[in-house]
């Protein structure tokens, strides 16, 4: 399994919280200081997401309900049924029920996990909406995500096309 973190000389504290991320969850990549994006979490990664601090926590995985432990404090969690597939392409106002969710986290300084089966459209596809409502272009949200996380393919036809089309509905808003 490929790891994934930004990794940064800023400070030794930084370093560590990244190894941190790297080793403890191997799958979830820091997109912003605001939103990360990842793959299937489970009930064993509990003590690491308390211990990160998501203030909200996003599933895009239709078919398979979030862990129980995810819906009772401390966390927050979101379900939004999608499913990867071209027939079933996720619209707008699923993607807009995730942005909605996900700004006033944000502009109050706090932090959103997105994931879906294995952080690889789904998510992507939100974490590019979320980062359109916050003054990215679909360009930089999909350079920002790609650059953060290898496995992410938002250049999948039906991915592209619903992140284009979330960007034109939220410049008409």
């Amino acid at each position: 399994m490929a790891y994934h973190y930004m990794v940064s000389r800023i400070d030794s504290s930084l370093k560590i919280k990244n190894r941190y991320i790297q080793i403890m969850l191997s799958d979830i990549s820091q997109v912003t200081d605001y939103l990360y994006v990842g793959s299937r979490i489970g009930k064993e990664q509990v003590d690491e997401l308390k211990a990160l601090h998501f203030d909200l926590i996003i599933s895009m995985i239709g078919q398979m309900p979030p862990d129980e432990v995810y819906t009772r404090p401390p966390f927050k969690t979101l379900w939004i049924k999608t499913y990867d597939s071209f027939l079933t392409l996720i619209s707008i106002k699923k993607l807009l029920l995730g942005v909605e969710a996900a700004r006033p986290i944000i502009q109050n300084n706090g932090k959103v996990l997105v994931y879906c089966m294995l952080g690889k459209h789904r998510s992507i596809a939100m974490g590019a909406a979320i980062l359109i409502s916050m003054g990215h272009t679909s360009d930089e949200a999909i350079s920002l995500l790609r650059a953060a996380r290898k496995i992410a393919d938002p250049r999948m036809w039906y991915i592209r096309s619903q992140i284009r089309a979330f960007e034109r509905y939220w410049q008409k808003r």
